[in-house]
């Protein structure tokens, strides 16, 4: 019974959030610069719209909503994961400094290689390199022998390597010209600049088979946060369950922020709502976190679009203003 009661708990949870992004969804695509009304917005859908309706809409909109939607989820999904593995309340890829390291190879990259036609499927690939080896570096850092990676180390280290990390992708776009300047401190920033249907197919593919294979291992999700014994007790290979689920939740992370630009909290807020209305059980709290995520992440960027029109105030800004107070709270109650 009580089974049955948290599922159905769980689904209408779900239901209700699913709800929510849809209503988020319709106002963002008829919220901006230019306004459209319900009436012009169904008309553009149905293919009767305008030239200049369809643009907004097909060509402007919908790709950079889509782009929120999609890394919102990745990043969320992300967090989860790295909560669960080292079973730090704390943790999150912006926090732990895999998005600043993701960020530094892109730098890297658009510094050496510039924008050629492949530029944005490479993207993500130097984008999961450089997160890989700031996640490598500051687990080495706050590995104590015997006792395995120190969480409130994790978290001092992590937030040093952010800062160093932005620190020297600065330095480095320093070296470009003006707009690609202009272009790292927006990225760094946290503004979304996935503007077209391109950036759209650059992560759905890390999505697509990186979410469900999280979704597969909810059960062994369940069993790392339970004491190392317990876990090895029951037959679970703790280590290269670990390694996979960590490379994971960095692709994801890195392959999101490759295109939407340097967002942090997103995967520290959105697990943390999710488990506080299903509970910890990863086969509900996964696919509600990964809805919470796309919707804090397309809400702030409608805001920030919403706010200084044209130019607009860069999604990880709101998101921060939001996210900062949250962890003070974590780190305090922690």
């Amino acid at each position: 019974m009580i089974n049955t009661k948290q599922q159905m708990k769980v689904r209408f949870t779900m239901v209700v959030a699913i709800a929510v992004l849809i209503t988020a969804f319709v106002i963002s695509v008829a919220t901006g610069y230019v306004s459209l009304t319900p009436s012009q917005l169904w008309r553009t859908v149905i293919g009767n719209g305008t030239p200049k309706e369809n643009l907004i809409l097909f060509d402007f909109r919908l790709p950079r909503i889509v782009i929120s939607i999609l890394a919102g989820m990745g990043l969320a999904i992300s967090g989860a994961i790295l909560q669960s593995v080292t079973r730090n309340p704390l943790s999150d890829p912006g926090i732990l400094g895999i998005n600043a390291g993701s960020g530094l190879m892109v730098v890297f990259y658009v510094l050496f290689f510039g924008n050629g036609t492949n530029f944005l499927y490479v993207l993500p690939i130097f984008a999961l390199i450089g997160g890989l080896i700031t996640a490598a570096f500051i687990y080495l850092m706050a590995y104590k022998k015997g006792e395995g990676a120190d969480p409130t180390r994790l978290v001092l280290v992590g937030v040093g390597m952010a800062a160093a990390m932005y620190g020297a992708t600065l330095t480095l776009a320093t070296h470009f010209d003006r707009e690609q300047y202009a272009f790292i401190a927006s990225w760094t920033a946290g503004k979304i600049w996935g503007d077209n249907w391109t950036f759209v197919l650059a992560l759905l593919p890390w999505i697509l088979i990186l979410l469900p294979t999280v979704f597969i291992k909810s059960n062994v999700l369940n069993t790392l946060n339970l004491h190392e014994n317990v876990s090895i007790g029951v037959g679970v290979n703790v280590e290269k369950e670990r390694r996979i689920l960590i490379i994971i939740a960095v692709a994801l992370a890195s392959a999101s922020v490759s295109v939407s630009g340097g967002i942090g909290f997103v995967g520290l807020m959105a697990p943390h709502i999710a488990r506080s209305l299903v509970g910890p059980r990863h086969q509900g709290f996964l696919p509600l976190a990964a809805i919470i995520g796309a919707i804090l992440l397309l809400v702030a960027d409608t805001i920030g679009r919403v706010l200084l029109d044209p130019s607009g105030i860069p999604a990880g800004i709101i998101v921060t203003v939001i996210g900062a107070p949250y962890f003070m709270y974590l780190l305090a109650r922690k």
